[in-house]
């Protein structure tokens, strides 16, 4: 089939019958026109079969909730992002911390404190190895920021989230961070694992045949915030991490792998109430300031859990 056939097939699915003009949208008209006209075409050029057809129809139906998975993996969340960056530099929004991709697994109302606050519940005691992060939110001029909110998530020591993993207690690893006076925020949790998409599931079954791992590095999730200031959604690596490099979502960025020290001072062990050597990690967050008419991803509409 000729490429203008195809063409004038999707415009006259899509917009050739028109029973509720009241009703159209035109930007989702628009977008769908798009969808459909470019998957007839690969069907059209790649000479899909039915059966290969209908076989992605049940892929997709048996998707379900790993679509969140499955857009990562695929590159797309990351793909946005850039999207969203170049937006930015078009408006002269550059510099700043780096963002990276949100993921599908934040949980919205955690506790909320002010400077500090412990993330983890206290089971994972002696299972894992106990961790330290602090540092300071500034603005684009470098300025300390009091009363950012820093909303942080992670995983625990098997590589799995509280809400999603049911045997968790209520928003364990997560909370709520106001930054002090001085702009500082700090929280004691613990050194997460990375994790892989379900071994048994419909994403890995789709990377398995592309030839491609699922697996996650270690890191840490965050949206940092300000009155006045970009939201900042991103996310820091655990340095040494075997797949630090090797992200199955893209989400690994330079300037998002901070050092992460070991501390086995009798002095500072002491001071934290500790017995065994910790890790810590120092890392600021810079915030830039917002422009007149906003660019798009300071705070991206999404469906998001509710804790």
């Amino acid at each position: 089939m000729e490429r203008t056939q195809v063409e004038a097939l999707a415009k006259q699915f899509i917009t050739g019958k028109i029973d509720y003009p009241e009703t159209v949208n035109p930007r989702i008209q628009e977008i769908t026109l798009r969808i459909v006209t470019d998957l007839m075409q690969t069907i059209n050029d790649l000479n899909i079969t039915a059966d290969e057809y209908w076989a992605g129809v049940e892929y997709i139906s048996d998707l379900g909730k790993e679509a969140g998975l499955l857009s990562p993996g695929l590159g797309f969340d990351h793909f946005v992002d850039l999207k969203i960056e170049e937006d930015m530099k078009k408006a002269g929004l550059e510099g700043g911390t780096p963002r990276t991709i949100e993921g599908p697994l934040y949980v919205a109302g955690a506790p909320e404190s002010t400077g500090f606050a412990r993330l983890d519940d206290g089971s994972e005691d002696g299972k894992g190895t106990v961790l330290f992060m602090q540092g300071t939110v500034r603005d684009e001029n470098g300025t300390p920021i009091p009363n950012a909110k820093v909303e942080v998530w992670q995983a625990n020591t098997l590589g799995n989230y509280s809400f999603f993993d049911t045997t968790q207690s209520e928003f364990n690893l997560r909370r709520s961070i106001l930054t002090d006076e001085n702009g500082q925020y700090a929280f004691r949790s613990v050194v997460p694992l990375g994790y892989s998409v379900p071994p048994n599931g419909m994403v890995k079954k789709l990377l398995d045949a592309l030839g491609r791992h699922g697996n996650r590095p270690a890191h840490i999730h965050f949206f940092v915030s300000a009155d006045g200031k970009r939201k900042l959604t991103t996310q820091i690596n655990i340095d040494g991490d075997e797949y630090l490099w090797d992200d199955f979502a893209f989400a690994s960025r330079e300037g998002l792998v901070p050092e992460i020290t070991m501390i086995d001072d009798e002095a500072a062990l002491k001071e934290k109430g500790l017995d065994e050597p910790f890790a810590s990690i120092d890392f600021d967050f810079q915030l830039l300031g917002d422009v007149p008419n906003p660019v798009q991803g300071s705070d991206v509409e999404r469906r998001r859990a509710q804790g």
